[in-house]
């Protein structure tokens, strides 16, 4: 199966840690060049050195048009053109209830998770256009997507808007051959996830195996998602083995979205609760 990406350049948003890196590195693996989008200059700068020719990377904050624009640009600049545009970038943004969530709280959660997903559409979508062909465009939603009670408010009513940038570029888009579609994680062990709860980076690994061997025994598949996972969903989606494929919405979640009604995000922080009040003492 090697080989999926043979002649192609993607920008993967994100790219200097979990899914991001793990999709950046599948997709160099499988004959790609990739520019990756990120803020993490270290880790960015680390990941571009491992992987020589193959992969740059451009400093990148998706909340600023001008940087979405320009990792294009770096694209068709060092590699010619562009064929893939993965919209990954996140955080958990703003924490808050409904109730007590804030107009520059909930703005801001939404310039990370859905602007920057719009954006991505419109410059890539744009460079299609002026290379006369098509292009794949592949936007990470989330279960928190689908169902509410996964997350907190400003980052599930983000993900659900997600799903329809994805429903609309169908339509604008399908004609001129472009292809949008969405990968719905679940709960998938990353280093973001150990931030979001106040776990240091040195304990995220720990962390993560901590939740899988609490929730993940929970989920229909047995365990807890990897970034790995992600990364496969992406690779088709990205990949002409996909080419009849625009429009969907893909959970990636071992089944959680089928049988469960969003109790993971109770579980998740009161693992986390967990972890934080007997391992970080």
């Amino acid at each position: 199966m090697a080989g999926r990406l043979e002649g192609k350049v993607a920008v993967v948003t994100g790219a200097a840690s979990g899914i991001g890196r793990a999709s950046a590195e599948l997709f160099v693996r499988e004959g790609a060049k990739v520019v990756a989008a990120d803020i993490d200059d270290a880790q960015g700068t680390e990941l571009e050195r491992a992987h020589g020719g193959s992969l740059v990377y451009a400093h990148t904050d998706v909340t600023n048009e001008d940087d979405i624009a320009g990792a294009i640009a770096t694209a068709v600049q060092r590699f010619g053109r562009l064929d893939i545009m993965f919209n990954n970038a996140g955080a958990q943004g703003d924490p808050s209830p409904l109730t007590d969530i804030t107009p520059d709280g909930f703005d801001k959660t939404l310039a990370l998770l859905t602007r920057s997903v719009v954006l991505g559409h419109k410059h890539a979508a744009r460079q299609f256009e002026a290379q006369g062909g098509g292009g794949s465009i592949v936007s990470t939603a989330s279960a928190a997507g689908l169902q509410g009670n996964w997350s907190a408010a400003g980052y599930t009513i983000a993900k659900h808007a997600v799903v329809g940038v994805v429903r609309q570029a169908v339509t604008e888009l399908g004609p001129k051959g472009i292809r949008s579609n969405a990968i719905a994680p679940g709960i998938i062990r990353t280093p973001i996830m150990a931030r979001s709860f106040g776990v240091p980076l040195e304990k995220a690994e720990e962390f993560s195996a901590f939740l899988d061997e609490k929730l993940g025994p929970d989920q229909p598949i047995g365990r807890l998602g990897v970034a790995e996972d992600i990364a496969e969903a992406a690779l088709w989606l990205a990949s002409d083995a996909s080419a009849f494929v625009t429009g969907i919405v893909l959970p990636v979640d071992g089944g959680a979205t089928s049988a469960y009604q969003g109790t993971f995000a109770t579980a998740v922080v009161d693992a986390a609760k967990e972890f934080t009040e007997t391992r970080l003492v």
